[in-house]
C-alpha cells in the first residue's frame, strides 16, 4: 500500500495544477455554471433591483429639483416684473405728486404775484393821489407867491400907488396857466 501511496503521489504530483487536468473539466464547468447561474440570480433579485431604485429615486430627485428651479425661476422672474412695475408705478406718482406740488407753488405764487400786484397798484393810486395834491398845493402856493412878488414889485416899482388886487391875481393865475 505503501506503493499505492507513493505511486498515486506520485502520479498526482506528475499530473500538475488540478485546474489544468482534463479529468477535471466537466466538474469545473458545472461549478461554473452553477457559480454564475447563482451570482445572476443574486444580482437581478437583489443588487441590480436596489441599484435601479437608487438610479430611479436619483432621477425623481434631479427631476423634482429641476422643476423646483423652473417654478423659483418663474417666481424670479414674476417678482422682478412685479418690482419693475412698482418702481415704474412709484416713478409715475413721484411725477405726479411733483407735478400737484409745482402746481401748488406755482398758484401760490400767482396768488402772491396778484396780491402784491394789487398792493403795488393801490400804493402807486395813492402815491399818485398824493403828488397830485402836492402838486396843486405847490401851484396854489405859487400863485400865492407870485401874487405878493407882483404885488411887491408893483410897490417897489411904483410906490405909493394902490394896486388892484383882482387885477393882479387875474394876471397871475392867467400867467400861471399858460
Amino acid at each position: 500500500m505503501a506503493d499505492d501511496a507513493t505511486t498515486g503521489a506520485a502520479a498526482g504530483g506528475e499530473a500538475g495544477i488540478p485546474q489544468l487536468d482534463f479529468a477535471t473539466f466537466p466538474n469545473q464547468i458545472f461549478w461554473l455554471v452553477v457559480a454564475l447561474v447563482a451570482i445572476y440570480f443574486i444580482l437581478s433579485r437583489v443588487a441590480l433591483p436596489r441599484i435601479a431604485s437608487v438610479l430611479a429615486e436619483r432621477q425623481g430627485t434631479l427631476t423634482n429639483d429641476l422643476a423646483a428651479a423652473e417654478d423659483l425661476k418663474r417666481q424670479a422672474v414674476e417678482a422682478e416684473e412685479a418690482y419693475n412695475k412698482a418702481l415704474a408705478d412709484a416713478r409715475a406718482e413721484a411725477a405726479k405728486i411733483a407735478e400737484e406740488t409745482r402746481a401748488g407753488i406755482q398758484a401760490q405764487l400767482n396768488e402772491a404775484i396778484a396780491h402784491a400786484d394789487a398792493e403795488i397798484a393801490a400804493k402807486s393810486a395813492e402815491s399818485e393821489a398824493r403828488i397830485a395834491e402836492i402838486r396843486a398845493g405847490a401851484l396854489q402856493s405859487i400863485e400865492e407867491v407870485a401874487r405878493d412878488v407882483a404885488a411887491d414889485v408893483v410897490n417897489a416899482v411904483a410906490p405909493g400907488q394902490s394896486v388892484d388886487a383882482d387885477a393882479l391875481a387875474a394876471a397871475v393865475s392867467e400867467r400861471v396857466k399858460g
